[in-house]
């Protein structure tokens, strides 16, 4: 019997479950006032940045998919920091504090994110047998 292939609708399950963990662990980092790149917040991220790349979801050039530019897009959206930025850019210049708060932790995930696509596209190319 061949293997099941995912599903639109499965796929899209899964994306929408990994982000909805991601969100979680930022939230939690920022509850707790830690950085997400100390444990246990980076070894749950690294995981799901695991799945993601299993599901072959790191393509840029798959529909859907979890790269940081479609993650950064979605959290974004759910925390409204796209509303915020604008809004303090024209009436300060200076961004709230929650929103302030959520940017940071969400630029400190997407280098994250980013360094481990790019190491993890090289792989190969400092591995093979010589």
């Amino acid at each position: 019997m061949p293997a099941p292939t995912t599903t639109p609708v499965s796929q899209r399950s899964l994306i929408d479950n990994v982000i909805a963990q991601i969100q979680a662990i930022i939230e939690e980092a920022e509850e707790k006032v830690r950085p997400l790149e100390m444990e246990p917040f980076r070894g749950r991220l690294f995981e799901l940045f695991v799945v993601a790349d299993g599901a072959g979801l790191l393509d840029e050039n798959a529909e859907p998919n979890l790269t940081s530019d479609e993650i950064a897009r979605v959290l974004a959206d759910r925390w409204d920091l796209r509303e915020s930025d604008a809004a303090a850019k024209l009436a300060s210049g200076s961004m709230a504090g929650e929103s302030l708060s959520k940017m940071r932790l969400l630029w400190s995930f997407l280098r994250m994110w980013m360094e481990w696509t790019y190491a993890w596209q090289r792989w190969q190319e400092f591995h093979q047998d010589k």
